[in-house]
């Protein structure tokens, strides 16, 4: 039986995962952010502001690997973590206006990405991969 024939959920998800995640770093790898890095800064362009607990929970991390994550975004001025006022131990996390410019410059090269990922694989089982991926997420979330 080869890797590709095991019979299990996870394995075959994670597999799919690292070549669709390589696939993605090598299209907007030139951007000078990373695919997870694209995330977060996606997630909190979007939604504003966030505690560090309230993005863990959007990206399915715990605090201290998003913690790691989040470094090398805010020494590069991408992101801002500051302590909330009414409480210092909560960590507040906001997309500086330089991490708006590198999300612009990088949603370039993720629509094309995008686009060069459905025109491969098909745009109708793209939408359905993506609608199972959740549901399955869903099915087994804590």
């Amino acid at each position: 039986m080869t890797a590709l024939e095991i019979p299990c959920y996870a394995f075959t998800v994670r597999h799919a995962s690292r070549h669709l995640s390589q696939f993605y770093e090598r299209l907007i790898g030139g951007s000078g952010i990373h695919g997870q890095q694209f995330t977060v800064l996606a997630i909190i362009n979007k939604k504003g502001p966030l505690t560090l607990m309230e993005l863990a929970g959007e990206l399915a991390l715990d605090r201290t690997t998003l913690t790691r994550s989040l470094s090398p975004l805010e020494r590069d001025g991408l992101l801002s973590i500051t302590s909330s006022e009414n409480d210092r131990r909560v960590k507040i996390i906001a997309i500086t206006d330089h991490g708006r410019e590198k999300l612009e410059e990088a949603l370039e090269m993720w629509r094309k990405a995008q686009a060069e990922f459905e025109s491969r694989f098909g745009v109708e089982r793209a939408a359905r991969l993506r609608e199972e991926l959740r549901a399955a997420a869903d099915a087994v979330a804590c």
